[in-house]
């Protein structure tokens, strides 16, 4: 931590400042510059979490020098972690290929789209049993048949199966069926939540909330790392703008900034980005150009159909050609699907 002092700072405020940082333990490395004063300070940072010393006389700003996503951050653990998923690897040059419908319908619907992501390379299954909506008025999921569903499927496949978990009565149910818990945008920030699924052992993917920043983003899964659940795999699915031709803007540049500040996996979400599946293929190889350790797509073999989001999913066959140049742009920055 940094503490830095007010230009007009007495020597005697200095002594006090330095005196108080000891008293907990931690050395102070005093540095005089010509208009500010700096004391440097040296020690197990914890200790300074509940002294308030931003109200010492003569103390200007109090700056931490790590991160507050502590656990996430790339100081913290410098090599890339790799998260496993059932027999499934994500990160370290192994990539995921998330896939299926946005809700789990009936058990025929989901067999289709299971057989054929599966055939096209998809390694991990997806289908919401439990739907957080805009409308109350919406198809809200079916509940534990869907997890049942859900599991069956992806059992007879092959597949882990990822859904996602919106409240935290229901975390130890959906652990029963599932491999990986999944936290959507609107639940980024649901503190009571993360905190729930951090006491689990279920790797987790954590999406961005559609207005959160990085710093937002990481600390959301500092609160899963911090309850001792180090599994999680970010995932990049498009923050609000202002611009009405897309669902959200995509934001492309936050991966390898993920792969800078932490060693976290990070997935790209193009259905959820972009809501068009016109422009699905190419920010799906944009993301995994720009370093994305998987892929997450909504798939579904009769999107007029669908109970939930339709219109931004992709046919089997168009998902299939897809994955063809993504194995192609995968293979040129070092990665592969496993």
């Amino acid at each position: 931590m940094i503490i830095i002092l007010d230009e007009t700072v007495t020597e005697e405020q200095i002594k006090h400042v330095a005196s108080k940082v000891e008293q907990l333990g931690l050395q102070t490395s005093i540095s005089r510059g010509t208009y500010r004063t700096v004391i440097g300070v040296i020690g197990d940072e914890t200790k300074l979490q509940s002294a308030p010393l931003a109200a010492i006389p003569g103390v200007a700003e109090v700056l931490p020098v790590m991160p507050a996503y502590k656990l996430a951050s790339k100081q913290a653990h410098p090599k890339p972690t790799i998260i496993e998923v059932g027999p499934v690897k994500i990160g370290g040059g192994h990539m995921a290929m998330i896939a299926g419908p946005c809700a789990v319908e009936s058990e025929e619907r989901m067999e289709s789209i299971a057989k054929s992501v599966r055939a096209a390379g998809a390694n991990i299954f997806r289908g919401g049993a439990f739907k957080p909506r805009t409308s109350p008025y919406s198809f809200q999921g079916l509940g534990e048949d869907g997890l049942k569903i859900l599991r069956d499927v992806g059992a007879r496949h092959g597949m882990p199966v990822v859904t996602e978990v919106v409240d935290p009565r229901n975390v130890e149910l959906v652990c029963e069926y599932a491999d990986m818990l999944q936290l959507g945008a609107r639940n980024m920030q649901n503190f009571v939540l993360l905190t729930e699924v951090g006491r689990t052992n279920k790797p987790v993917l954590l999406k961005r909330g559609m207005s959160a920043t990085v710093a937002d983003f990481l600390m959301s899964a500092e609160y899963i790392m911090a309850q001792g659940n180090s599994n999680v795999v970010l995932c990049e699915r498009g923050v609000k703008g202002f611009d009405p031709a897309t669902r959200n803007t995509f934001d492309v540049a936050l991966v390898p900034q993920i792969h800078k500040l932490s060693h976290l996996p990070i997935i790209v979400d193009p259905s959820h980005a972009t809501g068009r599946p016109d422009l699905i293929p190419a920010c799906a190889l944009a993301g995994v150009a720009a370093g994305a350790d998987g892929v997450h797509i909504e798939v579904h073999d009769k999107p007029e159909e669908a109970m939930s989001d339709g219109p931004q999913a992709l046919l089997p066959k168009q998902y299939a050609e897809l994955m063809d140049q993504i194995r192609k742009v995968g293979a040129a920055v070092g990665k592969q699907i496993g």
